[in-house]
């Protein structure tokens, strides 16, 4: 590369002969280009890359970005990874155009990485596309096998400092680390430090005059220094590093008035020292470092409780349905195992791998790649979890269990839904801000009044207000509180997305209900032909074809003729909202609405060949507690933060795709009739979400999610009610098991009680807040007390708002 060509890329000051990539000394200046020099052949190499790419923005996002790559591992390390068995392993998706692999990436720590690695693509033409899960470290990468393999993926990460680590072992029953390495080290030198720097101290501490012997205190204060350098450059870095990047973006971040206070103390401590005009303070910066930490791994552990019972343990409350011999059985996906065969019936989600063996696979993989042209798999060909079959059902061998963790994380992708933050998290986002300026003013202003008669004094003031202060308490309490609500509820078989959607409860004013699947119990529903005799061959064709569609109705049908024997139909196609058809036998056959086949009247209805066989007369059997859920529902009021205005109730409406025949049985449920809206389309309900939300209504969709997925994934918050079927949408926002419907309204009470736990929660921390500066702006607060306080703070919220909340989940869900 000549040197005039390259490009000259923004980059903070660094130190003469530091490394332009990762910072560290260099250990001459031979390597070097222009005038950035270099500490190794890797990290000249990954800047290099970067530059060629016009990628050397990565430098200009944060103080820190690169890593050193002395000890880079090489492409040859990764030779493994074309072994097609690892591959089977690794690869989460692999249809021979597009495959998919997520990796853990442990180097990965600012915003620098984030964006580097999104950007994958401009590094390797290969790459489709890139996403990073920054909390787990992890990232999800798709790649077009024909033009890159996942050994080269795997270098090239080496190669620019994010080396993946895998561990085959692991790939079947993975499980989420409680704690990071990084952590654990950084955890170990502070503590190690603390403990020694005390026992340096124990003169001090129990009175003895350091003049006595200056030499011993002299010594002990040198070694205190030598023990606090690796807190302040490793333990402490993560927040120096933070505070940086806050002030860089011009934005006032809870950890500033942090690093305030460890570089007040660290500085202090380093003055006294070296000037002989005191022991310093580094027992209390090595401490108060040391317990920050240990508050970080106690939030990391408990999180790490809350989701692995929801990702590991906790399952969607859907079923498949799994081959027994000749018959069907609906069982819950956690228990499939491989070699299990499964069915997979029109609009359902494939839980998990397996192998295609009857049946013409037309696969929507939009859930998993974003790409929604159906792809055709044939018979034993691989077939892979998160798609949707659109045509015909399918049978199909597993190859693996369910994953949990992979749904979830699907499931979870931003593409589905509008990002948007419940009041909650607006909330504490503002109050987080306002804080972080307050403790500046309090902790300036402790320091200005205090400085002329007693600097010692002034300098403790300060350093204890930037301490003892902790805004994070108000942040803290949301994951915590609301992530508990979420395994309470997932026990309990009413799984939600996330903790949005446990925000959302409070602010729902409308609620809009579906019928069929929704409120009226399937498996109970009868049925009354009107219409010419079924002879034989009807009954093959009406149960050959509703054998391959998911519908309720249909499902209904099919096990209502089990003596009847089926056939393979050809041109099969649902329309949704309509009906279904296809030739059986050499004849067009069609089910469905009147408009669909042609008819006038009310019912489903069967044609044969555009001839009108006849009508069933469908009589619903409505779920239990029905009118309790209703009721409930039309007494609440919406719990808003923002709004001084509040609805005197929450609507409720009806929506329906069916004719309006069983009006005069839903008046009852719904006394007003204009709230009962009938033969509606997909499309239809689409829109009259959109016009509710339009007039400013936050709306909560109640569906099977078959033929109203855009009107779930449209709603504020979209509710799937799931009965022994696999209806899983990525649309929706949450999963009821049909068993639940009646108890829904503890459920949604539990939710609003999280809620107002977090309010809670922010006065526990107020009222902490206020004692604890009132006492520190007297300078009479010990810097270590603060330390201690500080993280205990953070600690007793994350148990207040854990214990807040089972203790509302034992009262309120029974």
């Amino acid at each position: 590369m000549s040197a005039t060509t390259l490009l000259q890329p923004k980059n903070p000051a660094v130190l003469p002969h530091a490394c332009f990539h990762c910072q560290d000394v260099c250990p001459d200046d031979h390597l070097h280009i222009e005038d950035k020099y270099f500490c190794c052949e890797g990290c000249k190499m990954v800047f290099e890359i970067l530059n060629t790419h016009n990628l050397c923005e990565f430098y200009a996002l944060d103080a820190n970005p690169g890593h050193s790559l002395k000890y880079q591992r090489n492409a040859k390390s990764f030779a493994y990874l074309d072994d097609p068995e690892v591959q089977e392993k690794l690869l989460e998706f692999n249809n021979g155009q597009t495959a998919q692999v997520t990796f853990y990436l442990p180097q990965m720590h600012c915003v620098s990485c984030i964006w580097l690695l999104e950007n994958l693509y401009k590094l390797d033409t290969g790459v489709v596309h890139s996403r990073v899960t920054f909390l787990k470290k992890t990232a999800t990468i798709q790649y077009n096998p024909e033009q890159t393999s996942l050994r080269k993926i795997a270098a090239l990460l080496a190669s620019i400092g994010y080396a993946p680590e895998i561990n085959l072992g692991d790939v079947d029953n993975a499980k989420p680390r409680i704690i990071s390495k990084r952590l654990a080290y950084q955890i170990g030198i502070a503590g190690f430090a603390f403990g020694n720097i005390m026992l340096f101290s124990f003169p001090e501490y129990v009175g003895m005059d350091p003049e006595t012997d200056r030499w011993f205190a002299n010594v002990f204060g040198y070694l205190s220094v030598l023990l606090a350098i690796p807190v302040l450059l490793v333990s402490a870095r993560d927040y120096l590093i933070s505070a940086w990047n806050g002030l860089r973006n011009g934005r006032l971040n809870i950890d500033i008035p942090l690093c305030l206070a460890l570089l007040s103390l660290f500085g202090r401590s380093i003055w006294e020292i070296f000037t002989h005009t005191g022991a310093g303070y580094l027992d209390s910066f090595a401490g108060l470092t040391f317990l920050l930490l240990i508050g970080k791994w106690f939030q990391q552990r408990t999180w790490h409780e809350l989701s692995f019972e929801r990702d590991y343990k906790s399952y969607f409350p859907v079923s498949a349905s799994l081959k027994n011999g000749l018959e069907e059985v609906s069982v819950p996906v956690n228990r499939l195992v491989p070699g299990d065969i499964i069915v997979v019936r029109s609009q359902e989600i494939i839980p998990a791998d397996g192998i295609l063996l009857k049946g013409s696979a037309q696969v929507d993989y939009s859930f998993v790649t974003g790409e929604a042209e159906p792809v055709a798999v044939n018979s034993g060909d691989k077939i892979f979890a998160g798609g949707k079959q659109v045509g015909e059902s399918i049978e199909i061998s597993l190859t693996r269990r369910v994953s949990q963790s992979y749904l979830t994380r699907l499931w979870n992708d931003q593409a589905f839904k509008e990002n948007e933050q419940g009041q909650v998290t607006k909330l504490a986002d503002q109050a987080g801000r306002i804080f972080s300026w307050m403790i500046l003013v309090f902790g300036v202003g402790a320091f200005i009044y205090w400085a002329p008669t007693d600097m010692a004094k002034a300098i403790n003031a300060f350093t204890a207000v930037m301490i003892v202060a902790c805004p994070c308490t108000v942040a803290l309490s949301i994951p915590f509180t609301l992530g508990n609500v979420m395994r309470i509820l997932g026990r309990n078989r009413f799984y939600l997305k996330n903790i949005k959607t446990v925000e959302a409860f409070a602010a729902i004013d409308t609620v809009v209900f579906d019928k069929t699947g929704t409120i009226t119990n399937v498996s109970e529903q009868r049925y009354a032909f009107n219409g010419q005799t079924l002879n034989a061959a009807d009954k093959v064709a009406l149960r050959s074809l509703t054998k391959h569609s998911a519908h309720p109705l249909s499902r209904r049908l099919y096990h209502s003729m089990p003596d009847v024997p089926t056939i393979v139909p050809e041109n099969f196609r649902e329309i949704p909202g309509l009906g279904i058809q296809g030739r059986v036998e050499g004849r067009e056959i069609k089910i469905g609405s009147a408009n669909f086949v042609g008819a006038e009247g009310q019912g489903l209805f069967f044609a044969v060949d555009g001839q009108i066989i006849g009508c069933f007369e469908v009589k619903s059997r409505y779920r239990d507690g029905l009118m309790q859920v209703l009721d409930f529902f039309r007494k609440i009021k919406p719990a808003s933060l923002f709004s001084k205005k509040e609805k005197a109730h929450t609507q409720v409406w009806l929506l329906s795709g069916d004719q309006d025949r069983e009006a005069a049985l839903l008046s009852p449920f719904f006394p007003e009739r204009e709230t009962m809206l009938f033969e509606r389309s997909p499309q239809d309900k689409l829109e009259f979400i959109k016009k509710l939300q339009r007039h400013g209504q936050q709306v909560m969709m109640l569906g099977d999610g078959l033929n109203d997925a855009g009107a779930l994934r449209q709603s504020n918050l979209g509710v799937v009610v799931a009965e022994d079927t696999n209806n899983f949408t990525p649309a929706c926002d949450a999963i009821l098991h049909a068993d639940e419907f009646e108890r829904l309204p503890q459920y949604v009470q539990l939710a609003r009680a999280g809620v107002q736990v977090v309010k809670r929660s922010y006065g526990v921390a107020l009222v902490y807040n206020i004692i604890g500066l009132g006492y520190a702006v007297t300078g009479g607060l010990s810097p270590l007390v603060a330390a201690i306080l500080m993280p205990a703070s953070s600690i007793s919220i994350v148990l207040f708002g854990v214990m807040m909340s089972s203790w509302a989940a034992r009262r309120i869900v029974h």
